[in-house]
């Protein structure tokens, strides 16, 4: 990329250069001199437009291999987990204690658990523009509750590690038409950064109410936080916020992409806070809430994703 940024500027520069001996060599000549400026002023947006799209396109191919590698990564270590253990389930027949056993089988399946969701978010990723048509009413509390209990079983956390924030007004439920499998797909999403991104201690808390008209889901953690300026971007897809922690962490950088556009069919939207590095995240999934008094819900007054 720094090549061709490199190059890009030399040209303009040459540009600029020979124009400006065209200007002063032409100055009394009207007509060469407004063709010269004319042609000078299309060589230039040509030259800027170009680099910038070649600068763009390093940057895509860049997050694709990066999320060719991430996947290949994602597949390949429950794949071969799960080899190993039958593997030895199977030269050690009858000489493996049941408790033994047991712990094998339950590895396998936390395995296969991640070789599913890996699986899933490769699908909805790649079918984003097809949007499911069918809708019902969901609590997002309730659905809340049970990725929550979910995400506790496929961690090995604590109630006081994750937990769902209890309301004081029961009847202010946050319910909303959608896709119950989407929306579910979604706040994995979410829980699933939050806990990656916790380090060694993990205290999530969810926050699940319903807000003047929006149905209101809040992921907040106390975790590596954003730097500024990547709170939009992180939804993009193939998109991971660059630096060594990211690196260390294995992801497909899908799984916001998701939250984003599960949201955005549901007529909502997602977006992240975070005060910076090493302060947590803030992560909010909204959607249009079922009031019991009709009327059109507005959104809020901040900018969507």
């Amino acid at each position: 990329m720094a090549f061709f940024v490199a190059f890009g500027v030399c040209l303009v520069a040459l540009a600029v250069a020979l124009n400006t001996i065209w200007i002063v060599e032409k100055w009394q000549q009207i007509v060469p001199l407004l063709l010269g400026v004319f042609v000078f002023a299309a060589i230039i947006t040509g030259l800027v437009l170009n680099t910038i799209f070649l600068v763009r396109e390093i940057r895509r191919n860049e997050r694709q291999d990066a999320f060719v590698n991430a996947v290949t990564h994602e597949l390949k270590t429950p794949v071969t987990s799960i080899r190993l253990h039958l593997e030895t389930l199977k030269a050690r027949d009858g000489s493996i204690p049941d408790a033994k056993r047991l712990e094998f089988y339950d590895v396998m399946l936390d395995d296969s658990d991640r070789l599913l969701q890996t699986i899933e978010q490769v699908l909805r990723a790649g079918l984003e523009h097809r949007a499911s048509g069918h809708r019902e009413r969901v609590n997002l509390r309730a659905l809340a509750a049970e990725c929550v209990e979910l995400t506790r079983t496929r961690r090995h956390l604590s109630d006081q590690q994750l937990q769902l924030v209890p309301l004081d007004i029961d009847e202010h439920r946050p319910e909303a038409m959608g896709d119950p499998g989407e929306l579910r797909s979604a706040l994995l999403n979410l829980l699933d950064n939050a806990v990656k991104y916790s380090g060694d201690e993990v205290h999530v808390q969810v926050f699940a109410a319903r807000v003047g008209d929006w149905a209101v889901v809040k992921v907040k953690d106390r975790g590596s936080g954003l730097p500024h300026g990547e709170a939009t971007r992180i939804f993009k897809r193939f998109y991971r916020v660059p630096g060594a922690l990211t690196q260390r962490i294995k992801g497909t950088g899908l799984g916001l992409f998701i939250v984003h556009n599960t949201a955005k069919q549901h007529g909502g939207r997602a977006f992240a806070e975070s005060d910076g590095l090493g302060r947590g995240s803030t992560f909010t999934l909204e959607l249009p809430a079922i009031l019991s008094i009709p009327g059109a819900a507005t959104p809020p007054e901040q900018d969507p994703i």
